[in-house]
């Protein structure tokens, strides 16, 4: 499984390759008793690849303002900062990419001139979601809810690790990255599966020491799961 794993990572394109690794998601959720901002700052203080703005609750005005300030967070840190399903916003906020949900426009509406500015991340549940992925114009494709998750709302069941291995060989060779209940004991499983990456919520902002949190994902996932 680590051999096919390289040899998928060796076709994967220069552009994807900057998606690969930890995504931390940071949000309007009450919950976590700080700003998506205040997230985002230690997710760049642990040196995390990868930030990804998912305001659901937000007006578009709230939401700009976080993203031009999590905007200047991840330049200075080095990571790629994603905005979730408004690729306007993403744009006036100059990210890196935005992630479509099976709600959000489609890639294809997304103009050609758009598209050389912005990456794009696909989320897909299902098989069906997956196929029609893999023809779609993105750089990544995330899937789950692996493990099941209390951090989002999900129509879906668990997928389980059998599931993530499938959608791994049916996208190849662009990464998938896995959502939905990791923790660090899941990740050895992950990387025998050949995820190219994997995103979490309340693994960093539900915890008492959000930058030790992600380093610890990012270290854990490295050394696949030992």
């Amino acid at each position: 499984m680590t051999e096919i794993r390289d040899q998928e990572e060796s076709t994967i394109r220069d552009r994807d390759r900057d998606y690969l690794g930890l995504h931390v998601l940071v949000d309007d959720d009450p919950r976590w008793g700080c700003s998506p901002v205040e997230q985002a700052r230690n997710a760049c203080a642990a040196g995390v690849p990868v930030v990804q703005l998912r305001a659901k609750s937000a007006t578009d005005r709230q939401c700009l303002d976080w993203a031009r300030e999590i905007r200047a967070l991840t330049r200075e840190s080095g990571a790629r900062f994603v905005l979730n399903d408004r690729y306007d916003i993403a744009l006036l906020a100059d990210a890196d990419a935005v992630h479509l949900g099976q709600t959000d426009l489609p890639p294809m509406a997304i103009a050609s001139d758009v598209r050389e500015r912005l990456a794009i991340g696909r989320s897909t549940h299902t098989s069906d979601q997956l196929e029609t992925a893999s023809r779609e114009d993105v750089d990544y494709i995330a899937f789950g809810p692996v493990f099941g998750t209390t951090s989002k709302e999900s129509e879906f069941d668990a997928r389980g690790l059998e599931a993530v291995a499938v959608a791994v060989r049916r996208i190849a060779p662009r990464p998938l990255i896995a959502i939905g209940g990791i923790q660090t004991k899941h990740l050895g499983d992950l990387r025998r599966a050949g995820v190219g990456g994997f995103a979490v919520i309340s693994a960093v902002a539900g915890s008492d020491d959000p930058v030790r949190a992600a380093r610890a994902l990012m270290a854990g996932f490295a050394d696949g799961g030992r």
